[in-house]
């Protein structure tokens, strides 16, 4: 029955987000922030059909889900993840690997909504880009999503936090707010079953600027896999 179903989510995912991509494209010509709305109203689809496998999206710490300006660095364990933010934050910026803009739609959207592009390949340079595109970003209170461990990773296991999230916290002077989940319970990142249960995103207690980097990134690491392992058995 998992099997049964998930088959006929993937269907439906694929065929909700062909129609989304190709009735938006007039949105290439609006303001970013309509790109923006229905990128959410996408990511609500999703959240909806994802009832099909069972599976329940639960959002908490509500009390720390950011308004205005803020740096977002959640635990990253399957694609859902990104898009999952749409629905609650409003007015997003992610930062993402410069291979997915080849993508069709998704490239042209993700330029459209002002994401931040980064070539990891250029080390030392991509890292003085991302600062210089968040500043600018953040210009306009947006709330900048960074995925600290720069690739998915699986539940359970510590992944290993790269630089850039430190670099930005430390030109910023701005609070951070992490991220805990156990969506790659229900949503692996690889292969079609989807396992029914409850995806978890907990926004938790904001890290405050001025922390010395060391302690800035002990803390930020060991509050969201310490929250993450408590969500395992969702």
């Amino acid at each position: 029955m998992t099997a049964l179903r998930s088959l006929l989510f993937v269907a439906l995912f694929y065929l909700w987000s062909a129609s989304v991509a190709i009735l938006i494209t007039p949105l290439l010509l609006a303001p970013r922030t309509w790109v923006l709305r229905a990128l959410e109203v996408w990511s609500y689809g999703v959240i909806g059909l994802l009832r099909i496998c069972d599976i329940r999206v639960e959002v908490r710490g509500l009390e720390h889900v950011p308004k205005g300006k803020a740096l977002v660095a959640p635990k990253h364990q399957c694609m859902f993840d990104v898009f999952a933010q749409f629905a609650w934050l409003p007015d997003s910026c992610f930062v993402l690997k410069k291979e997915l803009m080849w993508i069709p739609f998704f490239g042209w959207y993700a330029q459209k909504a002002g994401m931040i592009v980064v070539d990891r390949e250029a080390q030392a340079a991509a890292l003085k880009k991302l600062v210089r595109d968040t500043q600018e970003r953040l210009q306009e209170d947006r709330q900048l999503v960074i995925f600290p461990e720069g690739t998915r990773g699986e539940p359970g296991v510590r992944g290993s936090y790269k630089p850039g999230i430190a670099a930005l916290y430390r030109e910023l002077n701005l609070p951070v707010h992490p991220v805990a989940t156990n969506s790659g319970v229900h949503w692996p990142k690889h292969g079609f079953l989807r396992k029914p249960g409850v995806i978890v995103f907990e926004y938790l207690e904001p890290i405050p600027p001025g922390l010395k980097r060391a302690e800035f990134m002990r803390t930020l690491e060991e509050r969201i896999e310490s929250a993450s392992m408590r969500l395992l058995e969702l």
